[in-house]
């Protein structure tokens, strides 16, 4: 089975990597401006891609074509985030939209909330999105209806692109922030819980959170930290 992993950037391409040699596999080309968030489908035989140009796009990693496949071109402003389900992709733009295209049925449903959305990430039991948004505010709203279900805040989050998720179990909501912090609530009452530092980084962007253990990836300025529990490793 290859390892791959898929990145995105200023260049404006979509980019398939081969782990174990580091080599580029391919490059797809079709966005018109910088390429913001890029996910796998759960197969992994599809990349979804968002940009400045206003559009997601869709990839097949298994085609030797570099056209996309479909694009979603729905948007009126910078999609900033995307994520992927078995069936659905989520779009957060900067707009203050949250799109969800349901792709067996061809529908569209959009969420307005108001202010610009750096991430979006559904919940693990697939009935919340979660959307971090530009007024230092986590929002989580219900999949479905749109309704607000919560807010998330003490953090800071006013000019950069902040990642938000939820913890492996869905009991925490998890957020970096440009005060050097990661931050987490707690999912039910909103009550912050922990504050964990990176010392030397004012802005800590990304967060991945592992799907079942108690343990996750934060990035800062250049830097990756790991952590686990209570004990931290840093990466250079």
């Amino acid at each position: 089975m290859k390892c791959q992993l898929v990145s995105c950037g200023t260049d404006k391409n979509v980019i398939l990597w081969d782990v174990t040699t580091g080599n580029t596999v391919r490059k797809y080309r079709g966005h018109l401006s910088t390429v913001n968030s890029v996910a796998f489908n759960e197969e992994s035989t599809v990349a979804i891609s968002g940009s400045v140009d206003t559009s997601v796009r869709c990839w097949d990693l298994k085609s030797k074509r570099n056209e996309p496949i479909q694009i979603l071109g729905e948007g009126t402003d910078s999609v900033t985030s995307v994520s992927v389900s078995s069936y659905e992709v989520l779009a957060g733009c900067a707009d203050g939209r949250v799109r969800r295209y349901d792709l067996r049925n061809g529908k569209l449903d959009t969420d307005d909330l108001v202010h610009s959305i750096t991430s979006v990430r559904l919940t693990k039991d697939g009935q919340g999105i979660l959307c971090s948004c530009s007024d230092s505010t986590v929002r989580l709203i219900d999949k479905d209806s749109g309704e607000l279900l919560s807010e998330y805040k003490g953090h800071t989050h006013n000019q950069f692109k902040i990642d938000s998720c939820t913890n492996h179990s869905d009991t925490h909501v998890v957020s970096g922030s440009e005060d050097g912090c990661v931050y987490f609530w707690s999912l039910i009452d909103g009550t912050i819980t922990h504050r964990l530092r990176h010392e030397g980084a004012r802005i800590v962007h990304s967060i991945a959170y592992h799907p079942t253990k108690n343990c996750f990836i934060s990035a800062a300025e250049g830097r990756f930290w790991i952590w686990q529990e209570s004990e931290q490793e840093t990466e250079e």
